[in-house]
């Protein structure tokens, strides 16, 4: 009998049918974490008979909870006879570690669940229109008040997994012995310490607004690092030039919460602000379809926020910019989150 790998559903209505029951979703992967199944699955194949007394579940109902997973094209069914044991399964390559990513009790997602989405929910043809919006203390973009901006840099930071992911993997050739980065919009400091502790020679200044002094002192505390390794300059890059004295400058998340004219001239600025020699770091939300996906919350949560747009462009819009600007040798260096690098000649 041949056996064959099972497609998953991808017409309009089949993916509406998984968007209207995108809560039981959740529930039948965050199970199948739970239990250990994703575990088994990923290296797989693996015989439904086998899952089933390996972790103690009936198989009657395994089946059909495996037919959930295929359903959502997470795992891939091979079944040849009837016999229910006898279907073997095989995850997609990744599986386990974007459940953990995407459900585990620190995701990025269930970070999301404290901003105020529910504001909008159910009531998006209003919000459209104009009717309806975002309430200012719910969400006010820049943020305005203490809270805003700490809950704001506390998202970031969450989110920064990935980020730190790409820096390591290419570290020995981003930084040498004595460098000075000046990392553009670094949040409360969370990606500079990081780089700061796993380089050793590496000093990090963090540019931001001053009201995120008190959040970046916190975390070089937190770190037990000194403030000539993390220091934090006060600024604000929409009206100051940026800070001379820097091998680099980085500009993580950053340009694209802002129109094209404004990232031209932020980078433009950082070409002036650079000795020759210096370089461009850019680590952004580029437009793909993994980046869109994962920006899903904060395309829906913006629609009711009017003075923010998240603007994923794709990296090639970066590298024309980086150009015109006068920057050469420009480099898009693979990751969970693309870097480019480029340099002031």
């Amino acid at each position: 009998m041949t056996m064959e790998l099972s497609s998953p559903a991808a017409s309009p209505r089949a993916l509406l049918h998984l968007l209207f029951n995108g809560a039981r979703a959740v529930d039948v992967v965050e199970a199948s974490l739970q239990l250990g199944l994703l575990d088994a699955l990923e290296p797989g194949p693996v015989t439904l008979g086998e899952l089933a007394a390996r972790h103690g579940l009936i198989p009657g109902r395994l089946y059909k909870l495996m037919d959930c997973l295929e359903s959502l094209g997470l795992v891939r069914r091979e079944q040849p006879s009837d016999a229910l044991e006898s279907a073997r399964y095989q995850a997609v390559p990744g599986l386990r570690a974007a459940a953990e990513a995407v459900l585990g009790p620190r995701s990025l997602e269930r970070d999301r669940e404290k901003y105020a989405w529910r504001q909008l929910h159910g009531r998006l043809p209003e919000v459209l229109r104009g009717e309806h919006a975002m309430p200012a203390d719910a969400f006010d973009w820049p943020p305005r008040t203490p809270e805003q901006v700490a809950g704001f840099e506390a998202s970031m930071a969450a989110g920064l997994p990935p980020i730190l992911e790409t820096f390591r993997a290419h570290g020995p050739r981003l930084w040498h012995g004595g460098a000075r980065l000046l990392d553009v919009g670094g949040g409360d400091g969370t990606l500079a310490a990081h780089l700061v502790r796993e380089h050793p020679g590496l000093r990090v200044d963090v540019y931001n607004l001053p009201a995120t002094a008190p959040l970046v002192a916190r975390t070089r505390e937190r770190h037990g690092l000194p403030p000539e390794r993390l220091g934090f300059v006060g600024g604000d890059f929409l009206k100051e030039p940026l800070p001379r004295g820097y091998d680099a400058i980085s500009f993580v998340r950053v340009l694209h919460d802002w129109p094209a004219d404004t990232a031209r001239a932020l980078l433009k600025a950082a070409w002036e602000a650079l000795p020759s020699g210096g370089r461009v770091l850019i680590c952004e939300e580029f437009r793909t379809p993994e980046r869109l996906a994962a920006q899903f919350f904060w395309s829906y949560f913006l629609i009711g926020v009017d003075s923010c747009v998240s603007r994923l462009r794709e990296v090639e819009h970066y590298l024309r910019v980086l150009d015109e600007t006068g920057f050469t040798r420009a480099e898009v260096l693979p990751g969970p989150f693309e870097l480019v690098v480029a340099f002031k000649s």
